[in-house]
């Protein structure tokens, strides 16, 4: 009997790894999506519109973190179900931390560009820093699963 409830534990822990992988790797598809469409975004206000700088950005940032709120709350999270509640408060999350994310970005890519280096080279970089950042704050605050407590699951 213990035998089969080690089996069974690893089995649990194997798919677990699995299934993180799994999101890790959705977690970057959405985030690419997030980069390519604020890049463009970017591109599109800068050189072709004429917009300035400061504004470019921002608002190529709010196109991509609007693309990643979706993918990652439906796609990677898999919050499917939800009330309208639970849709305010982890949207309320995510474009805190965006606007976190944001003022860094900024400062980075701004940074970046006060020394000679082009803003599409910053985007990179600043990009690169974001990867691990959000997806461990995604994943344990803006779209945590919310566990029952001890009475809800005594009830059922």
């Amino acid at each position: 009997m213990a035998q089969k409830k080690t089996n069974k534990t690893k089995l649990q822990k194997n798919w677990l790894n699995r299934r993180e992988f799994v999101r890790f790797a959705e977690y970057m598809a959405a985030g690419g999506a997030q980069f390519w469409s604020g890049y463009i975004g970017f591109a599109v206000l800068d050189k072709i519109l004429g917009v300035s700088f400061w504004p470019a950005k921002a608002l190529a940032f709010i196109i991509g973190a609007s693309v990643n709120f979706f993918l990652e709350r439906y796609w990677v999270f898999a919050q499917k179900r939800t009330t309208t509640r639970d849709l305010s408060e982890s949207a309320e999350k995510f474009y805190f931390l965006m606007f976190i994310n944001f003022v860094l970005d900024l400062a980075i890519v701004g940074g970046l560009r006060e020394i000679g280096i082009s803003p599409y080279i910053g985007q990179f970089v600043s990009a690169g820093f974001f990867t691990v950042f959000n997806f461990v704050l995604f994943k344990i605050w803006v779209f945590s699963k919310k566990r029952k407590s001890q009475k809800t699951k005594k009830r059922k």
